[in-house]
């Protein structure tokens, strides 16, 4: 049974206090009060409550003074923070959302409009403090775990779907995103080319995957070309679509930068490793990208089905040096070529010439 959160409120009016106690004692949550602003503080310090209910004019310390103390201190800062506000204060609540505050509630108020208040906040709290996987599975959770209109998941229904033949490509790098990706079925790779012609593959994505978050989220121009691997079915999702979804949802767009993060060390990792790797380490590495990226299941039958060209631009090796170093993995025992598709024999050993 999940622990009930606790709640402190902080009102310097009685009948108000011991009401709203009530009121969310009754709708399972744990109640710390406190009737003036000083005491409050002395509280939040003490219990770090999941959510803070406070009153703006109150004696020793108003609520203005409660949110700046704090905003001061890191453990506390992040705590929902929602003002109560006579109609008459209704003008300063300006001040108190410029402050930081995450809601306001108008006295008198009915208990669904506070309990509802409490719940959304309580919801957008726990998608900050969560950890999402930087990659599509984690951002559809995110924005199903968001609860905001039209989540990722439904986003890519009733769309146009395009046809892009195998080596067709999607977008191009330099282009400004004008709309969002959805593959629906097949394989797309992104890629860069160097000054010298060269290029390099920076992602590979898989039905159900989203493509152009990055440069959607930026505002920016594609910093890579996405290239049809297979015959693929994709989903256009016009770009003021997305962005309605994210606007109005600072949780989500704040979860989003944090997987973009993730997701920047995860390419400089890639990108220092194909510097510096040997080539039979790179080789097993892009084998090694290919296997779990599309075998999630670790079916032992599943073959890698890829022109050389395409895997030694994931290699980041010359197309004549990745075929020796499959024929030596072969010799090895490692792998085996059928009808022009790579089957792991030793996926262990493979996996050990990354460490």
């Amino acid at each position: 049974m999940q622990e009930a959160k606790t709640i402190l409120l902080i009102e310097d009016n009685l009948d108000i206090r011991e009401n709203t106690e009530e009121i969310l004692i009754w709708a399972g949550y744990k109640v710390i009060t406190a009737e003036n602003g000083k005491q409050g503080l002395d509280l939040a310090f003490q219990h770090r409550p999941d959510l803070i209910i406070c009153d703006i004019m109150m004696p020793v310390l108003d609520g203005y003074g409660v949110l700046h103390m704090l905003q001061r201190n890191k453990d506390l800062d992040n705590t929902p923070f929602i003002f109560l506000t006579a109609k008459t204060e209704r003008i300063d609540f300006r001040k108190g959302m410029e402050m930081g505050a995450d809601d306001y509630i108008t006295k008198p108020f009915n208990s669904m409009d506070l309990l509802n208040a409490i719940e959304i906040r309580l919801k957008k709290s726990a998608i900050r403090h969560k950890t999402f996987t930087p990659d599509p599975a984690g951002v559809k959770q995110l924005m199903e775990e968001a609860g905001v209109r039209g989540s990722l998941k439904t986003l890519p229904e009733n769309r146009d779907v395009d046809v892009y033949p195998k080596k067709s490509i999607v977008y191009r790098e330099g282009n400004h995103p004008l709309r969002l990706y959805y593959i629906q079925k097949g394989k797309v790779r992104t890629y860069r080319r160097n000054d010298d012609g060269k290029e390099l593959v920076v992602d590979l994505y898989n039905a159900g995957d989203f493509l152009g978050v990055v440069a959607m989220l930026e505002g920016s121009v594609y910093k890579d070309t996405a290239e049809a691997m297979e015959d693929s079915e994709i989903a256009i999702i016009p770009k003021d679509d997305f962005e309605e979804l994210l606007n109005n949802n600072f949780p989500v767009a704040a979860q989003f930068i944090k997987m973009l993060a993730k997701n920047v060390l995860a390419k400089e990792q890639q990108l220092l490793g194909l510097a510096y790797n040997s080539l039979r380490k790179k080789v097993a590495e892009a084998l090694m990208t290919l296997y779990r990226k599309y075998n999630p299941n670790n079916d032992p039958g599943f073959t890698i089905d890829i022109s050389r060209e395409n895997l030694a631009t994931i290699a980041g090796t010359a197309t004549e040096s990745l075929i020796r170093t499959l024929g030596d993995f072969r010799d090895e025992k490692l792998v085996e070529m059928k009808d022009g598709t790579i089957v792991i024999l030793n996926e262990a050993r493979l996996a050990n010439m990354l460490y």
